[in-house]
Formats: C-alpha cells, structure tokens, sequence
C-alpha cells in the first residue's frame, strides 16, 4: 500500500513566520502599502464635504491605517504569504494593464497634490439658459472634420508633451493641452469691424492666428473636437470663451496634478485652476485666449449661455 505523507502544518507555519522584531516592520510597511491604494478607492467613491485643511481624508486614512494593522497582527502568522498575495495582485493589474504599481503612484500624487493645492471652482452652470447668440453660424464654423484643422491639431500633439509617460486615461485631454498651448501662444487679438459681428471659420483662422474672442473659441473647439475632445463655448457680457470637459472630481485631482507639476509649472506657478461644474455634476475647464495655462482666470464670469459640442 501507499504511504500518505502527513502534512505538517505547524512545522510549515513556523517556517513562513517571520521572527521578531521584524515582523513587526513588515506589518507596518505592508500596512502602509495596503492603505494608499485602499485610500485611493475609498477616497474616489466617497461624497467630499469639504472639511477645512481635508481633515475628513486625513482623518479617513488614519481609521484605515488603524483598521488595516489590527486585520495584519492577526495575520502575522502568515505574513509572508499577505505580502506575496499583494504583489501578485499588483503585478496582475500591471499586467493587464487596469490598475498596477503606475496607476497607484499617479493617483497617490494626484490626490497628495490636490489635498494641498484644491482648485478653484466656480459657479455651477444652471440648465435654464440664454439663446446662444448667432448659433448656427459658430457650429458651421467650427469646422472640425476639415483636415486642415486635424491637420493642425496634430501638428500640436506632435509639438507638445509627446513624450510624456504614463497617464494613458488622460492622453485625450494632454493632447488637447497641447492644441490649447499652441494656440495661445500664437494668438494675436483683433477685433471685429465696427457695428458688424464678424465670424471666421476655422480654417480661416489658421491663416494668421488672429481674431476676437469668437474667432478664437470656434477654432479651439473645432481642433480639440477634431482629436476627440469635447469643447464647449460659454457666452457671457460681451464675451465668448471656449471650455474642456474634464469629468469628474477623481477626473480634476489628475488633470491638477499634471498642470501644475509637468505640464504647465512656470505658467501655473502659485495660481489656482478655474473651472465650472455643470447640473450634472461633470467640471468643464477655462481655455479662454487670455489664459496662459489650462484652467486660468476667467476674464468674464457671468454666464449668460453655453453651446456644447458633443
């Protein structure tokens, strides 16, 4: 007959035990890499009341550092086994490409960043709005399937943060940064004839990068919507300005992070981000021509209508 080898489960649990002190350290450096990416969840489906300083994050992520040991130091019999599980689940996610060691690293920054630096909203966009002055004419205008106007918006994101790695959810919105800066940075203000609301094409604009605030809206909605972006014109007092859709808070935490530390450091330096949320909750950023970076000052901000390209 065939001797069955019993297992010798003590002897096998001694021998994935770490000893002390050092179980101790683990625990503690396995806690904290437990908790940043656990926080990070949390944090993105979790209502933001808006304590003073974020007390109510820092205070969320002290609980789960609280919680997290205890759950450990019952565990501490087979931690070795805890820290293989977590590697595992992170080079899975890597792997696969939804959620590894690149994705905690830029939303722990993400969020770190905003908790210190919170961007500025405005105001937030009511449904029952104004006719959009001269409607047609501006949507005919904003000639987005002309392949000068591609053309050009390729151009941009060939000029412009081509090299930057990671941040592949936000490739979109980089690259329509990248239109943005272009384009304000050639901007020449010129205004319309008198008693006469002249609009220019697109493509007209492209010639020589000059116009009023009309010209300048309609060819960075029509560039960033030729690469995939959603642009929409605000009409205030004697101004049109033009606006990015973002997304959502988790959205803004990103999009602040890259403006102010790789994108956009000299011209954001020590300025807020400007930026409105509509009825339905998503964040629309400033691009107006007077702006040096994604999200500046807005130069009028009573609204009176809103035109969006989607």
């Amino acid at each position: 007959m065939i001797k069955i080898k019993k297992i010798n489960f003590q002897g096998l649990k001694q021998r994935f035990q770490v000893k002390k002190p050092w179980d101790d350290v683990i625990i503690l450096v396995l806690n904290i890499l437990i908790a940043i990416p656990l926080f990070i969840i949390v944090h993105q489906n979790l209502i933001n009341p808006n304590w003073f300083l974020n007390i109510d994050r820092v205070v969320l992520f002290l609980v789960m550092i609280v919680v997290i040991q205890i759950i450990l130091r019952f565990l501490r019999t087979i931690i070795l086994f805890c820290i293989i599980i977590y590697l595992l689940v992170l080079v899975y996610g890597s792997t696969i490409g939804n959620y590894g060691f690149n994705s905690v690293f830029e939303d722990y920054n993400s969020i770190m960043y905003t908790m210190s630096d919170n961007p500025y909203p405005q105001d937030i966009i009511i449904a029952k709005l104004l006719p959009f002055p001269n409607k047609s004419k501006i949507v005919n205008a904003i000639e987005y399937q002309n392949p000068k106007v591609r053309n050009f918006a390729i151009m941009a994101t060939s000029k412009h943060f081509k090299n930057l790695k990671g941040y592949s959810d936000y490739r979109t919105i980089i690259q329509c940064f990248a239109v943005f800066k272009e384009i304000n940075s050639r901007w020449n203000y010129v205004s319309d004839p008198k008693a006469r609301d002249y609009i220019a094409t697109a493509t007209e604009s492209l010639l020589y990068f000059s116009g009023d605030c009309d010209d300048h809206s309609i060819l960075m909605a029509a560039s960033i919507k030729s690469i995939g972006g959603t642009p929409r014109l605000i009409h205030t007092t004697g101004h049109i300005y033009p606006e990015i859709l973002i997304g959502s808070q988790t959205d803004l935490e990103k999009v602040n992070f890259l403006i102010k530390n790789i994108l956009f450091i000299n011209e954001s330096k020590d300025n807020k981000l400007h930026y409105h949320v509509d009825e339905r909750g998503q964040i629309w950023m400033n691009l107006d021509y007077t702006a040096k970076y994604p999200g500046g000052p807005f130069m009028s901000e009573e609204i009176l209508g809103a035109l969006t390209l989607d």
